[in-house]
Order: structure tokens, then C-alpha cells, then sequence
């Protein structure tokens, strides 16, 4: 959520050129700053003419107008049975104007975009367990509320790993397929995840590493800066509480690479729960791993709204150990320099 260009990879992980990020208030452009697409500025209700606006004393006035972002949020608590099996009141509106069709939740939807929670322990796309991936189950869903006959276009921008569940977005058009695809290469489109770990990361705010992936095994590890194949991982971590020996996580990617969230905060020694993968001696059982994409921002690909969706982890432990509201609190001092 294998290793396009455009796409994230496992952990919801988007693979990125192994250049060196800015640091974390210095250089980085803001959030939803990119260049318009096309020839029309982004005025945040749909682009805006392309014409230059005339000033009272009639001379012309060389600046575009700002782009006003328009930050659109959605709240969504899943009960533990919304992810792991379908509803029996299949279509019922949810709260946050979601709507859903069997184990699928739809939190956004228009005519370029969908956004949607993706189930734990389903894999993103067909894979060679032939277990029923999310990118069918949502053809499915768009073939049957459009009465489409034949196969739906939608288009696989990033991936989760199977165990990890959350938000993600796809593209219903080849033209916002290619837009999203150009944010992601570039930076301006925000993945981050919630986690409960096994004990308190041992440092907080940026943190980078070097790793490299065993392909053979699907495994990465820490690795010398100079060794060959090795690629830089940063993340922002902070922590949100912490109860019983365990801490509720929030980590911002800011370079995306397979299971760099699990990775890194095993490193910091605080592996996520239920993660039997990295657990190591630290190991601690849970009914799913302990990761979750809680929160997706980008630019919408058409109009250039900045738009922000959160769903908040399933109600099961360890999750339930913690308010994990306080993630939603938590939005704003985390991205004060994009909003």
C-alpha cells in the first residue's frame, strides 16, 4: 500500500527519491503550496479564470491570488466489528456523512476521488493468498452503485500492509490518478498513522535512520549510512499519552519506505503491540497490530481544496487503554506550519 513510483508502500509507506528532507521548520514548502495545475491558479473553490485582477488605478496586477485552503475533516470511531466482518445494516449512513457497503466505509466521494477506511488484515490489492483485496471490494462497490457494466476504473495511488488498517484515497479519473501521484512524489501529501507501543520511545520529534529491506523475507533493518541499497527514513514522532507500560503514538512520515513506522520505533525501542514481526523480546499479544493510518491530507486534484480526513483506531485494546480522541487534538499543534 508493489514498488511504483507513485505508490506507498507497505505501512502505507510512499516510496520517494532517496533525497534528504529538509529539516523539520526550515525549507519545507507549506502544505498545499504546490504549483497550480494547469494554467489556473488554485483560489480553494475550484481553481479560479486565469485572469490577472485590474487594481482601482486600472494597471495589472502581476500576483495571483492566494489559494485559500479549505480543510474538510472527518471524525470516524469504527467499533472493532466494522473492520473485521461486514454490517448487517449494510448502507446505513455513519456519523461524519460516511456511508457504507458491507465491510467498506466511504468517508468522501466525487467525481475524481474516493476516500476510504481499508479493513485490518485485508490486503490492499490481489495478492498471491487470493484473499479478497480492498481495491476490488471498492470496484465493486462503484460497479454496483453506478450500475457500470463491465470493470470500474480506479486507480491505486498508495498502499497499507495488510495488517495495518486506515484512511486512504484513490483516483476515479486517470487526470487525478497522475495529480495525486505528482503530490506524492513530491511531499505534499500527509500520511499519519496512530500506534500503541510496548514501553515510551526513547527520543521524540524527528527522527531519521538508515534502513535496508531483505527482500527474500519482506524484513527491513537499521543500517550504516554507507552501506549499499540503504535508504533514509524520517519520521515525526510524538507521543500522545501514556498508561501501564504502554504509550499511544502518533507518527507523520515524512519519507516513506516498507514498514517504516515499525521499524523506527522498534529502533526507539518501543515496538508496536501485537507487531510479532519486530516485537522481538518485546512482544506483546494483541486481536490486530497496533497501527493505524488515522489521518490523510492533500490538495484535491480538480478544485485545489486542501482536505483532511481522519478516522480514529478501532474500539479494541489496546486502543481502548486510551482517549484516543486526543489524536483529533492533537491535528493542530502537529501541522501549525500547514494550517
Amino acid at each position: 500500500m508493489k514498488d511504483g513510483s507513485d505508490m506507498i508502500n507497505r505501512d502505507g509507506d510512499n516510496k520517494q527519491s532517496g533525497k534528504s528532507a529538509p529539516d523539520r521548520n526550515g525549507g519545507r514548502k507549506p502544505f498545499g503550496s504546490q504549483k497550480p495545475y494547469g494554467n489556473k491558479p488554485y483560489n480553494g473553490r475550484g481553481g479560479g479564470n486565469g485572469r490577472h485582477s485590474r487594481s482601482d488605478s486600472g494597471s495589472d496586477d502581476s500576483k495571483a491570488p492566494e489559494p485559500k485552503p479549505v480543510v474538510k475533516t472527518v471524525k470516524l470511531r469504527l467499533d472493532v466489528k466494522d473492520v473485521v466482518r461486514p454490517r448487517n445494516n449494510a448502507g446505513e449512513e455513519q456519523a461524519g456523512d460516511t456511508t457504507s457497503d458491507g465491510a467498506t466505509t466511504i468517508l468522501f466521494e466525487d467525481n475524481h476521488i474516493l476516500v476510504a477506511v481499508k479493513p485490518q488484515n485485508v490486503p490492499t490489492q490481489a495478492d498471491s493468498s487470493g484473499d479478497e483485496d480492498f481495491l476490488s471490494m471498492l470496484k465493486r462497490y462503484l460497479i454496483k452503485k453506478y450500475n457500470k457494466p463491465g470493470d470500474a476504473y480506479l486507480g491505486l495511488l498508495h498502499r497499507l500492509d495488510r495488517p495495518t488498517g486506515g484512511v486512504m484515497v484513490f483516483a476515479k479519473t486517470s487526470k487525478a490518478a497522475s495529480r495525486l501521484s505528482e503530490q506524492i512524489r513530491g511531499g505534499d501529501f500527509e500520511k499519519t498513522y496512530a500506534a500503541v507501543t510496548a514501553g515510551r520511545p526513547n527520543r521524540t520529534g524527528e527522527i531519521e535512520h538508515y534502513i535496508v529491506k531483505d527482500e527474500k523475507t519482506n524484513t527491513v533493518t537499521l543500517a550504516p549510512s554507507t552501506l549499499t541499497g540503504v535508504k533514509r527514513a524520517v519520521s515525526d514522532v510524538s507521543i500522545v499519552d501514556e498508561k501501564a507500560g504502554l504509550a499511544l503514538v502518533s507518527v507523520k512520515l515524512i519519507t516513506g519506505r516498507t514498514h517504516q513506522a515499525r521499524v523506527q520505533l522498534k529502533a526507539l525501542g518501543a515496538p508496536i503491540v501485537g507487531d510479532r514481526r519486530y516485537g522481538g523480546d518485546k512482544y506483546l499479544a494483541a486481536p490486530h497490530l497496533a497501527l493505524w493510518a488515522y489521518k490523510l491530507a492533500f490538495t484535491h486534484p480538480v478544485s485545489g481544496e486542501v482536505m483532511r480526513f481522519i478516522a480514529l483506531p478501532p474500539d479494541e485494546p489496546p486502543w481502548t487503554e486510551f482517549n484516543t480522541d486526543e489524536l483529533v487534538d492533537l491535528v493542530r499543534p502537529i501541522e501549525r506550519n500547514h494550517y
